[in-house]
């Protein structure tokens, strides 16, 4: 079933995580933007939470609100359920049966987190946060490191139940200032080739991601042009989301991620909606 063409967001926080707006004013934001179909992702690790993950307590609330608000705006916009879960080897694995008791329409999993069960850090919450976990745990070795993330990548991958594959090389978010790594090394590329492989047999869909060309200066979308090259080639389907934080950042760079698409080969866009999937011409 194909829809309009305009524009699809299934990446959107909120102030129900590190969102800086309700979700009322997320929807206001798509709607000015002419979004037709908004999915709301909080950033989750239940029956855990952290600073920027969903409170325990408040995943009920979330989703009584974003159904709140998917029958108040319907006709306008599809508004639809999700949760971005993270992949924490022996903590957290995306998965429905995991998030079964709230019945959510898709799920994006995603990797934030590498180290070990001493000392877990973000690579992409700050410069110094990564420079500090990569010499603490891996002693110094960036390659090491980022080969750790792309292997949690793909465990996620392989025991994972979930929809939307999220920014799968996040780990390239600080790499244009910090200088850690070439993407053009062997080794990486190798890396690249081996999680594509693992999006592709796991069955989900991989997004495009615009929000750290808007947040970090990222130069292109997650994922790479390499990375995206080796995903088409493998006839895995893409989306475009913008990860946003904020309402201005709602429909972020689309245009540039919609050419970026075609650029890789791909003549569609896939859009899970209410258990379904629905293309969008390119």
């Amino acid at each position: 079933m194909e829809i309009n063409p305009v524009m699809t967001n299934l990446h959107t926080h909120s102030t129900f995580c590190d969102g800086k707006a309700s979700p009322e004013e997320m929807v206001q934001a798509a709607l000015e933007a002419g979004l037709s179909v908004l999915g709301f992702s909080s950033h989750s690790i239940y029956p855990f939470s952290s600073d920027w993950h969903m409170a325990v307590e408040e995943h009920q609330a979330y989703c009584d609100e974003v159904r709140r608000l998917k029958e108040v705006y319907a006709g306008r916009i599809e508004i639809q359920l999700g949760f971005e879960t993270d992949y924490i080897s022996g903590m957290c694995v995306p998965s429905f049966e995991r998030y079964a008791a709230f019945s959510p329409d898709f799920i994006i999993g995603s990797v934030h987190y590498i180290g070990d069960e001493n000392y877990r850090f973000a690579v992409d919450n700050t410069r110094e946060e990564l420079s500090r976990g990569i010499e603490r745990v891996y002693n110094g070795n960036v390659r090491e490191a980022v080969s750790h993330y792309f292997a949690c990548e793909r465990e996620m991958l392989q025991k994972g139940d979930f929809t939307i594959a999220g920014h799968l090389d996040l780990v390239r978010k600080f790499n244009g200032s910090l200088q850690l790594f070439s993407e053009a090394d062997s080794w990486y590329r190798q890396e690249v080739k081996a999680t594509a492989q693992a999006v592709f047999k796991a069955g989900v869909i991989a997004e495009i991601n615009t929000g750290g060309m808007v947040r970090a200066g990222v130069p292109t979308p997650y994922p790479s042009p390499y990375f995206l090259e080796q995903l088409h080639e493998l006839g895995v389907p893409v989306t475009v989301t913008s990860d946003a934080h904020s309402p201005e950042h709602i429909s972020a760079k689309f245009d540039f991620a919609r050419e970026y698409a075609k650029k890789a080969g791909y003549k569609e866009l896939s859009v899970p909606v209410s258990g379904s999937i629905r293309t969008i011409p390119l």
